[in-house]
Formats: C-alpha cells, sequence, structure tokens
C-alpha cells in the first residue's frame, strides 16, 4: 500500500487524486469518481468534495493509497 502525504488537516478526495498523480486534472478526477472507480475505505465514493482525513484509505485502478499527514 502506497502513501499520499498530505500538509493539511483533511483534503478533499479530487484534490488528493491529483496532489498523490493518481489523475492529471480535476476533471479527470471528477470523470473517474463519476464513473464509480474509486473508493474511500471500501465503499464507492461519487463525491468529489469527500473530506478524508489521515488514516483514509483510497482505492483506484486495483491499487490502495493510504492518506497520511506529513
Amino acid at each position: 500500500m502506497e502513501k499520499i502525504k498530505i500538509k493539511t488537516e483533511t483534503i478533499d478526495l479530487g484534490q488528493l487524486l491529483k496532489w498523490g498523480n493518481l489523475v492529471s486534472t480535476g476533471g479527470e478526477a471528477k470523470a473517474v469518481i463519476n464513473e464509480k472507480r474509486v473508493k474511500v475505505n471500501g465503499e464507492v465514493e461519487t463525491q468529489r468534495a469527500k473530506t478524508l482525513k489521515p488514516g483514509d484509505i483510497v482505492e483506484f485502478e486495483g491499487q490502495k493509497y493510504k492518506v497520511v499527514a506529513s
């Protein structure tokens, strides 16, 4: 499981996908979330503005990423 370090207390799902270089643009983040290709803590997530915090697990393209504080 890879780790994505954030510098803030929380981060929106769409921002995390861009910050972690999982997608290139905000539009791409919106598309993959709307296509139900992203899970948060094991559940399909359809809200781009879903607030994530350290300890949350994001699944995308068969990989898992843990949100951690830097």
